[in-house]
C-alpha cells in the first residue's frame, strides 16, 4: 500500500514543479529520498511520470502543436513558431545529454548534487533578471531562430539534476531578448519532445529491470502527474508574466538550506 501513496506523492510533485522554474526532477530526487522511495526503479519511475506532465502540454497546447506541422495554419505566409525552431532548441542538449547519459544518471541523481543544483539555478536566474536584454520577442511567433538556439544551449544546464529546465531556459529566454511568459510557453513547448526522447532511451536502458508488478505503480504516477501538471500550467503562465524569477530563486534557496539541514 505505501508503495501506491508514494506514487501518487511523486506524481503530485512531479506535476507541480515540472514547468515551475524549481527543478522537479531534483524534488522527485529529495521527496525520494524522505519517503525512502530509492533505488533503479525509483529512478526510472522519476523519469516516466514526466511523461504525464507532457501530455499536459500537448493538451494545453495541440493546436499549436498542429500548427508546428503546418495542418491548422489559416496564412502559410505569416511568421510563426515551426519545426526549425524546434529543432534548434533541442540540438544542444541532445548531443550533450547523449555522450553524458550514463555519467549523469550514474553520478548527478543524488540529493548532494541536487542541492548543488538548485542554488546555482537560483543565482543564474537572479542574474538573467538583473541583466535581462531588450525584449524583441514578445509571443511565440516573434522568437527568432537565434533566440531559439540560445534558449537551447542554455536547456543544457538542465542536465545537471536541480537546475531545472524551465528555470534555465526561461532565464536563457530572458538573456537573449523574450518576455517571461514567451520564454516560459516556449519551454513548454520545447519540453516535449526532449522529455519523450529523454524518457525513451531511459525506459529502453531500464526495460530489463522492470517487472508487471511495476505497472500500477508507475500508472499511478502518470495519472497524478498528468491531472496536477493540467493546473499548474495555467496557474504558472498567468502568475509568470506578472511575477520575476527572483522569488523562485528565493525558494530554492530556501529548500536547499531545508533538506541540507534534514540531510547532514
Amino acid at each position: 500500500m505505501w508503495h501506491y501513496i508514494s506514487a501518487i506523492i511523486m506524481g503530485m510533485v512531479e506535476g507541480l514543479t515540472e514547468f515551475l522554474p524549481i527543478s522537479s526532477t531534483g524534488h522527485l530526487i529529495l521527496t525520494g529520498e524522505l519517503i525512502n522511495f530509492k533505488g533503479e526503479q525509483a529512478k526510472t519511475f522519476e523519469i516516466f511520470i514526466q511523461l504525464g506532465s507532457i501530455l499536459a502540454v500537448v493538451v494545453v497546447y495541440w493546436k499549436r502543436f498542429f500548427n508546428l506541422f503546418g495542418l491548422m495554419k489559416e496564412n502559410k505566409e505569416e511568421k510563426s513558431l515551426n519545426l526549425f525552431h524546434i529543432i534548434l532548441a533541442m540540438l544542444p542538449a541532445i548531443v550533450l545529454g547523449l555522450i553524458l547519459h550514463d555519467a549523469i544518471k550514474t553520478y548527478l541523481f543524488s540529493p548532494y548534487t541536487v542541492l548543488i543544483g538548485l542554488v546555482a539555478g537560483g543565482f543564474l536566474m537572479i542574474f538573467a533578471e538583473k541583466k535581462r536584454s531588450t525584449i524583441t520577442a514578445t509571443s511565440l511567433d516573434t522568437l527568432s531562430y537565434k533566440q531559439a538556439f540560445s534558449i537551447g544551449v542554455f536547456q543544457c544546464l538542465a542536465l545537471w539534476p536541480g537546475f531545472s529546465r524551465s528555470g534555465s531556459t526561461i532565464s536563457g529566454g530572458l538573456l537573449v531578448g523574450t518576455d517571461r511568459k514567451t520564454a516560459a510557453e516556449f519551454s513548454f513547448i520545447v519540453a516535449v519532445p526532449m522529455m519523450v526522447a529523454a524518457s525513451g532511451l531511459d525506459l529502453l536502458k531500464s526495460y530489463s529491470s522492470l517487472s508487471a508488478q511495476d505497472v500500477p505503480i508507475f500508472a499511478i504516477g502518470f495519472v497524478t502527474a498528468f491531472l496536477v501538471a493540467l493546473l499548474a500550467i495555467k496557474f504558472f503562465l498567468r502568475f509568470v508574466s506578472k511575477v520575476k524569477l527572483t522569488p523562485f530563486a528565493i525558494y530554492r534557496f530556501v529548500i536547499a538550506a531545508l533538506y541540507s539541514f534534514i540531510l547532514f
